[in-house]
């Protein structure tokens, strides 16, 4: 008799069902674990062996074999331990072998039968929904798994208490969702003194989409606004937070499986791998930009970056998800993140300061910021210097709009693209639009078409450059509430694409 029990293998958020198979027949006793496993799914047996034990339940002296099909599909992961479990007590006439069959289960066993919390239980609740199947997972995933809502899951605390829900003694209740985490007190935008500019072009990044560029010196403001743009997003969508969600669940970053509808805000220091920027390591994680997805990734020190790591931004940056290629497989993570960058000017910072610039001056600028390729460059929307803020508008006190002045617009130039491209998959805000639907949204009248191809004739505009002018107008005429773009939309968006350090 081969009893049977599921759980999945992931491939990037995609939780891929894995069908464990357990057969007990006569011959020399042996337990043995086929089906491409890694050492912390092989290990599995000595842990279930420790968790039977401490259950007083003794393995018979035969011959078991467990086999984890598809047998060319990696398995990776310690959440093998309780399915595994599963199928041996039901093949082992303990469990009811047609009940175990509909169920998929993931958890990490410890030698006393307690049931420690693994990694993945949102994207597993997916696949076992469609599946048409229970989720059985430790009790500290319950919570997380719950959000799913199309499966029943139930959230044990130990195996003990697994065999009691299987056999009716004590029936567990469902998993309820966790807490919707509470947003974290914002940094007000006013705090920022001077840099009128710079909010501008922060509101309209926010507004569109549009990734950001700011060089100044050091000191001028330019971590501070990039720290303020979270309070300047609106919550994520209740489809933005499951996408977003299922890849901080493969991550481990779920608290207490509370589910967040802030923006991720991910800030990776210049020192960072390429694996930990775009993913790959053991497993093939998901890197920060995929971490970013849905929010802000913020780059300080941007010329800092190795130039293998920027370099491999130029892909996701345009198609929204990135590919980590391993010999045995492809995994694909979605990575549609507001790339925000912040640069000095020079490498010792301070090139527009007559009084205390290098002898260097201009080369050793264009030495610093020509670490950034062309092509990355042209893939900010918006480029922006951030000068000093004087001890005149330090004294001055707090001007210019908050942060929920700014949101609010933001808001509703959100509003103004989410029905715009309603029924248009992919695109979601005015960075996404392409081909027609950009020529659809993004026709300027005559004197802004002629204003236009003045300036792409005049500072050399890319194709890509021009494309991106008419985005960035579209966006600065929905902050207007204008339905059509104008020239003086186009000449704002043009300044923003002509910046002399950069």
């Amino acid at each position: 008799m081969v009893a049977r029990a599921y759980t999945v293998a992931f491939e990037g958020v995609e939780a891929r069902l894995v069908e464990i198979q357990c057969a007990v027949s006569p011959g020399l006793p042996a337990f043995t674990l086929v089906g491409l496993p890694d050492k912390a799914v092989s290990e599995a047996k000595e842990r279930v062996r420790a968790a039977l034990t401490a259950m007083s339940i003794a393995l018979p002296s035969k011959r078991i074999t467990v086999n984890l099909s598809p047998a060319d599909l990696p398995k990776e992961g310690s959440h093998f331990d309780l399915p595994i479990a599963l199928a041996l007590l039901a093949a082992l006439d303990v469990l009811p072998e047609d009940e175990v069959a509909r169920t998929v289960a993931l958890g990490e066993l410890s030698l006393d039968g307690s049931l420690v919390p693994v990694i993945g239980a949102l994207p597993a609740a997916l696949a076992a929904a469609e599946a048409g199947c229970q989720l059985v997972c430790p009790q500290a995933c319950g919570a997380e798994a719950a959000w799913v809502g199309a499966a029943a899951v139930h959230a044990p605390a130990s195996l003990l208490e697994t065999v009691n829900h299987f056999t009716g003694r004590a029936v567990l209740p469902a998993a309820e969702p966790g807490e919707v985490n509470a947003a974290p007190a914002e940094r007000d935008l006013r705090d920022v003194k001077g840099q009128e500019r710079a909010k501008r072009a922060l509101e309209i990044a926010a507004a569109g989409r549009h990734h950001l560029l700011m060089v100044g010196t050091p000191g001028s403001g330019k971590s501070m606004l990039a720290a303020r743009l979270p309070g300047l997003l609106p919550p994520l969508s209740a489809a933005e937070a499951l996408e977003t969600s299922m890849i901080h669940s493969l991550a481990g970053l779920l608290d207490e499986g509370g589910i967040s509808r802030v923006r991720p805000y991910r800030t990776p220091h210049h020192t960072a791998s390429m694996a930990a920027i775009v993913g790959g390591g053991k497993g093939a994680k998901p890197g920060e930009i995929s971490l970013a997805h849905n929010g802000v990734l913020f780059l300080d020190e941007f010329p800092e970056f190795p130039r293998a790591v920027l370099e491999t931004l130029r892909q996701p940056i345009e198609t929204g998800d990135v590919v980590v290629a391993r010999a045995n497989a492809h995994i694909r993570y979605p990575c549609r993140f507001l790339l925000i960058a912040a640069a000095n000017p020079c490498k010792c910072g301070y090139l527009p300061d007559p009084a205390r610039a290098c002898a260097r001056v201009p080369q050793c600028g264009e030495d610093y910021l020509g670490r950034i390729s062309g092509p990355l460059m042209d893939r900010f929307d918006l480029r922006i210097e951030v000068p000093p803020v004087s001890m005149e508008d330090l004294d001055m006190p707090a001007a210019g709009d908050g942060s929920g002045d700014v949101a609010a617009r933001v808001a509703a130039a959100r509003a103004l693209q989410a029905d715009r491209f309603a029924g248009r998959p992919g695109t979601r805000v005015n960075a996404d639009a392409e081909g027609a639907a950009l020529e659809e949204i993004a026709t300027p009248d005559a004197e802004g078409r002629a204003l236009l191809t003045r300036a792409a004739d005049r500072f050399g505009l890319s194709a890509r450059g021009y494309h991106r002018v008419l985005r960035v107008a579209r966006t600065v005429a929905d902050l207007d509430g204008a339905g059509s773009i104008r020239a003086p939309h186009i000449a704002e968006a043009i300044g923003y694409r002509i910046v002399t350090q950069a």
